[in-house]
């Protein structure tokens, strides 16, 4: 599949490879983005990748859509394979009060609460994007055995590092927000933090891979993590 290139706004063109979510697009989509980013283009602002489309913003002042469009498109070529994200391990407690409805995608899918567990730390997932809150990762790769619709009325607070399912996806909540994603856990890990660099603990194109680990595991990281903060 060959991607089109088309303006967006007056300071931005869009690559894209359709309407998909696919693994093997967004794999595309990353080396694309990384080759812009590495080429350091003087008219390049920043290139951002999402599940199958980069956006890639360039100063107006410094060059024309045609310069920009010209420029990129000996990149559309590069192989998926000349970008690696790394592979990051998020450290889990399920169930109990920091997964409350963990007993539902079990119900819901005729499974025992363990299996829930094995099934959901055992793929790597892919970073496809960050978006809706700062530092949250739309993962893919979740084993459609444990996919469950998202809550009817959603909860107006959800803790920072919740773990949840919604429909075939699953994702980590970074910051306190309102939500309807179904909670399965909780990671004592820091997502988002403004003073560091990096702020994201997660960048486009990791791999993720939950680790289930117990309370007091959890408590521990926690207080190492956030110093005893909420």
């Amino acid at each position: 599949m060959q991607p089109t290139i088309k303006p967006a706004g007056d300071s931005a063109l869009l690559v894209s490879f359709g309407e998909v979510i696919d693994e093997e697009v967004n794999a595309r989509v990353h080396a694309i983005a990384d080759a812009v980013e590495r080429a350091d283009f003087e008219w390049l602002v920043e290139a951002v990748p999402a599940y199958s489309t980069a956006y890639v913003f360039y100063d107006p002042i410094k060059a024309s859509f045609s310069e920009v469009k010209a420029a990129i498109e000996p990149l559309l070529q590069v192989s998926p394979e000349s970008f690696k994200g790394r592979l990051v391990e998020i450290p889990v407690v399920y169930g109990g009060q920091y997964g409350p409805d963990i007993g539902f995608v079990a119900k819901h899918n005729g499974l025992a609460v363990d299996d829930v567990i094995e099934i959901h730390s055992k793929p790597t997932y892919r970073v496809y994007f960050l978006g809706f809150l700062p530092g949250f990762a739309y993962l893919g790769g979740m084993d459609e055995r444990i996919a469950v619709p998202r809550l009817e009325k959603p909860r107006l607070k959800v803790p920072a590092g919740s773990v949840g399912i919604a429909g075939k996806q699953t994702g980590i909540y970074p910051l306190e927000s309102p939500g309807g994603w179904r909670l399965i856990g909780r990671t004592p890990l820091r997502l988002f933090n403004p003073g560091r660099e990096p702020p994201t603990l997660l960048r486009p194109g990791d791999m993720v891979r939950f680790v289930p680990i117990d309370e007091s595991e959890f408590l521990e990281l926690y207080e190492a993590e956030w110093g005893g903060g909420r």
